[in-house]
């Protein structure tokens, strides 16, 4: 299993030890570094700004919002970081949800798998560069001919030749409709909220997209990307109380009460009524109660916290279920170093 430092999106303000991180992850042996976008800062710049420190880590996206950028831009973004990391880019995609995508970029969220597969696939013929890039999909006709055009599109191609035709592409994906578009598509899969417990059902997912005719990868191909809050601690009920929080931040304010995708992964793991209380008291207001009602269990399907001895074995958990790669959150170096030397199961 490989390991992926995940940066993750701004607050109020840039990380204050991200460079310095970032350089660490590349000399401890991290596989790649991640960079996200909500509604603040985006994915790409960050990637390129710090990424330009290193020589040999991977640089991905986790994730570039679908609504956020044309998929003619998304594949100049991508093209573009990928000759100036000579190499390195992987893209990862997702649709963001409903409050985002019609709230922020005001556009309509219908149709995100048929969204999702014209997207990528307009995003492949950019950088095959074979020819002049046309679609004639509903949600992004190339030459654009609806109302108000002018009848002077044309096709092109990208003036910058692409420094690879198979850039990867990663798919953010939670319910299992998406996972089995992902496995069908890209080549691989960004899990958020992964559970080893579960590792039978995405399977299960994951082979339904495997098996339909023209999938891109097979399973031995394929890369699991997930991300875990990695914590050592002899304390583990204190950074659990604090994990209550955010938890309950995802699953009662990170989306409509009627269409919260972090929520549904949740009631999937068999967490319905807990999630039902928690998106009531977040709803209401009542945010500090919202957190306790999120029990440890909950907190600790998706991540890893412990002592060294646990979390090693934990890892191991992870590694044995499927994924092949753990994202995970440092705030600087002194906590990158002392994880290091426990991303191994040997």
């Amino acid at each position: 299993m490989k390991f992926g430092l995940q940066l993750g999106y701004w607050g109020a303000a840039p990380p204050p030890h991200a460079a310095e991180v970032v350089v660490a992850a590349e000399e401890a042996g991290f596989d790649a570094v991640f960079a996200a976008e909500s509604w603040g800062s985006d994915a790409f710049t960050p990637l390129a700004w710090w990424g330009s420190a290193t020589e040999r880590v991977r640089l991905g996206t986790s994730v570039v919002q679908l609504s956020a950028r044309t998929p003619t831009a998304t594949a100049m973004h991508a093209l573009t970081l990928d000759h100036l990391s000579g190499g390195r880019a992987i893209l990862g995609l997702g649709v963001s949800g409903p409050q985002v995508v019609e709230g922020w970029y005001g556009q309509p969220f219908a149709k995100p798998l048929q969204r999702t597969r014209e997207y990528v696939e307009i995003v492949r013929k950019v950088l095959a560069r074979e020819a002049p890039v046309t679609s004639d999909g509903s949600n992004y006709p190339l030459p654009f001919t609806g109302a108000g055009a002018t009848g002077l599109g044309k096709p092109l191609k990208p003036i910058t030749h692409p420094l690879r035709a198979d850039l990867p592409i990663w798919l953010g994906a939670e319910g299992p409709k998406n996972v089995a578009l992902t496995a069908e598509i890209a080549d691989g899969w960004l899990a958020i909220y992964y559970t080893p417990r579960m590792a039978g059902v995405y399977n299960e997912w994951l082979d339904e997209g495997f098996a339909r005719p023209g999938a891109r990868r097979s399973r031995d191909e394929f890369e699991i990307a997930a991300t875990a809050q990695v914590i050592i601690t002899d304390d583990p009920a204190a950074e659990i109380e604090r994990m209550r929080w955010i938890t309950s931040l995802y699953i009662g304010g990170m989306g409509a009460p009627e269409l919260n995708f972090h929520a549904q992964v949740y009631r999937r793991m068999g967490y319905e009524k807990e999630v039902e209380e928690i998106g009531r008291l977040f709803q209401s207001g009542k945010k500090a109660e919202a957190a306790a009602a999120v029990p440890d269990e909950l907190v600790l399907e998706t991540a890893i916290v412990g002592n060294e001895a646990r979390v090693r074995e934990q890892i191991g958990v992870w590694e044995s279920s499927g994924v092949t790669m753990l994202l995970v959150s440092v705030p600087d170096v002194e906590q990158l170093k002392r994880l290091a030397p426990l991303l191994t199961t040997e």
